[in-house]
């Protein structure tokens, strides 16, 4: 069998070990695509870049190669493709498995084959947590925490940094945004040059593997940010590579992204494949636990665009490569980043779906954002974007995100979007975050929410730690530690959320007072949640319950600890049994303004006689 026949029929899901090069009984063997090239050579370090050597066409389709003898793998080398006899530009290999550091750009030659893994235990336990806890912490690498003194993170350093926070706080994942080598640190990675190449900013895929291994020996699952749907044209990138479009479409109107990057050419079967490949080779070289695919609406429609219509080329290719990852990494987390209301984004795709394991809801988000921006005195009149999101929740899958979208650009931070004053933007805070971990769904959020940041994010400087010597910084710090905690710690909050009976509405109609109340379930215990919109207190309150017995705050949002005025439920509350919000019982409780409140209380279930 031809070996280059499935990655010309877009099947193929090692591309990399066809093209990277690679050692043979005979030397280094260097392969490259290039259908519209006059001619190859590979020039490099290994000749201080004076003299090329010349590849040799093997395939009528553009296949080119030449075999080294006595060349160590330690060189920086790129491939000079000529268009005639004097015209040539010098690219990168898109299959290289490292590069140059920034600002230079050359491959570098790697062998990834001596990382010894030691998570076996891990990888064979893990799961797309559908009835677990997923609490994920979004990362830059290089705006988390810098080592004093360096420019630039590391790998090593956030084994020294990022793990214990992460453990400390209570996330179950860390998201990196993208770490596909490319040239300008503005464009967080969502411009890349590399998709096989991670970015040698903050060390050696050796290190990178390294950071993986020792997260998954705390139990931490690691997902990676990863671009798809377009690339940036750098001269020494993917764009034009052979003089002639190679990985970006032909037809110029179907070319260009709203971003300025090229869109990768989907109609291409070497292309997929090359994608394929990629995806398929960090979840097995890196060990990572997850993909978030960001950029999705631009794979569902030409552009992004719903009026230029469906992109059939976008849905063929989201279909087959997931139905392939899953394949081969059933337990691997396929996430889609999508802005469109698209059906059926996480249903199976021998079901009719595109076969996400989740998807964003970024309509949770706007909705959300948007009512805690308004001013206390019309929140009655938008009651509804807050209960909304129930009355579609389980069309999907769904992720909560609080992503690094929310905290750049000037559209301030998660903080400082909130209505009011200084003070009241704490308060406002922490009843959003109150509704985000009770609300079903899994949860992501961008490093710095935590600490409650009023800077927009800035990929050159680490987060402003020194906000926890200031003592509303501190218990904001302490409050969203609780509740994340909470969360993990409580069944009822993760496990079957994704089924309607696990979510009930006390009252989702008190407009006039805005004023939520709602409760989740598990075998053992009822959670009871309820959430004052207002500056307004109330010592009495009365809401409806579903069972009888005794209630118990374990969160209140407005605790002195957490610098909120400390009107609490101080002691446990007793549910009389009185109809009240269409349930058997009822119980009276104080209200602080601006509170988010968790009651708890254990379900004494009757049992049957035999």
């Amino acid at each position: 069998m031809d070996k280059f026949e499935l990655f010309f029929k877009g099947e193929e899901l090692e591309a990399d070990k066809l093209f990277s090069p690679r050692k043979t009984e005979d030397g280094l063997v260097f392969t490259l695509w290039a259908p519209h090239a006059y001619k190859v050579e590979l020039i490099g370090s290994f000749d201080k870049w004076q003299k090329g050597i010349a590849l040799k066409k093997i395939d009528y389709r553009g296949i080119w190669q030449v075999t080294v003898k006595d060349m160590e793998m330690v060189y920086s080398y790129r491939y000079r493709i000529y268009k005639d006899d004097k015209t040539y530009h010098d690219k990168i290999d898109p299959y290289a498995y490292y590069g140059e550091k920034r600002p230079s750009n050359a491959s570098v030659m790697y062998d990834l084959d001596c990382y010894k893994w030691s998570d076996d235990e891990y990888m064979q336990k893990r799961s797309f947590s559908y009835d677990r806890p997923m609490s994920i912490y979004e990362v830059h690498i290089n705006g988390f925490k810098k080592k004093e003194g360096d420019d630039l993170n590391s790998y090593r350093y956030l084994k020294e940094t990022l793990i214990p926070y992460v453990l400390e706080n209570g996330y179950t994942h860390i998201e990196l945004m993208p770490i596909f080598e490319h040239p300008f640190d503005g464009s967080w990675g969502y411009q890349s040059t590399g998709f096989f190449c991670a970015t040698s900013r903050y060390g050696t895929p050796y290190d990178l593997m390294d950071f993986i291994n020792e997260c998954h020996k705390k139990d931490i699952g690691v997902i990676l940010d990863v671009v798809y749907a377009h690339f940036v044209p750098d001269d020494f990138g993917l764009a034009y590579y052979d003089f002639a479009p190679l990985y970006e479409y032909r037809e110029a109107h179907l070319q260009k992204s709203e971003w300025g990057s090229n869109y990768f050419d989907l109609n291409s079967n070497p292309v997929i494949s090359f994608l394929l490949s990629s995806a398929n080779f960090y979840l097995s070289r890196y060990h990572f636990d997850g993909l978030r695919f960001d950029a999705v609406s631009h794979l569902i429609y030409h552009q992004g665009n719903r009026d230029k219509g469906e992109n059939v080329e976008g849905l063929s290719f989201i279909k087959r490569m997931n139905y392939h990852l899953k394949k081969l990494h059933p337990s691997a987390l396929l996430i889609a980043e999508d802005s469109t209301d698209f059906p059926y984004v996480t249903k199976k795709i021998e079901w009719g779906g595109l076969g996400f394991d989740y998807k964003w809801d970024l309509g949770w988000m706007n909705d959300t954002l948007r009512y805690y921006k308004m001013d206390h005195e019309y929140r009655k009149y938008h009651h509804n974007l807050i209960n909304f999101s129930m009355a579609y929740f389980y069309n999907e899958k769904f992720i909560l995100p609080l992503s690094h979208d929310e905290v750049v650009h000037s559209k301030g931070t998660i903080i400082d979007k909130m209505f009011g004053t200084y003070e009241e933007k704490f308060h406002l805070c922490r009843n959003l975050f109150v509704l985000m971990f009770t609300h079903p769904g899994k949860k992501l959020n961008f490093m710095g929410n935590e600490i409650a940041m009023w800077r927009e994010f800035d990929e050159k400087k680490d987060l402003d730690w020194f906000l926890l010597d200031y003592p509303v910084h501190d218990a904001f710090h302490r409050f969203f530690r609780d509740l994340n905690m909470i969360y993990k710690n409580s069944e009822a909050f993760y496990r079957n959320e994704f089924d309607w009976h696990n979510f009930r509405w006390i009252d989702a109609d008190n407009a006039k007072q805005s004023v939520y109340s709602y409760y989740r379930e598990d075998d053992k215990y009822c959670y009871v949640v309820v959430l004052n919109m207002m500056p307004i207190s109330y010592e009495e309150f009365e809401i409806g319950v579903p069972h009888g017995g005794t209630y118990v705050e374990i969160m209140n949002s407005e605790k002195d600890i957490y610098s909120g005025c400390n009107m609490c439920n101080f002691t446990p509350i007793k549910a009389k049994r009185r109809k009240r919000h269409q349930q058997k019982y009822a119980i009276t409780l104080r209200l602080a303004p601006f509170a988010g409140i968790i009651f708890k209380t254990r379900i004494h279930r009757r049992k049957v006689k035999a």
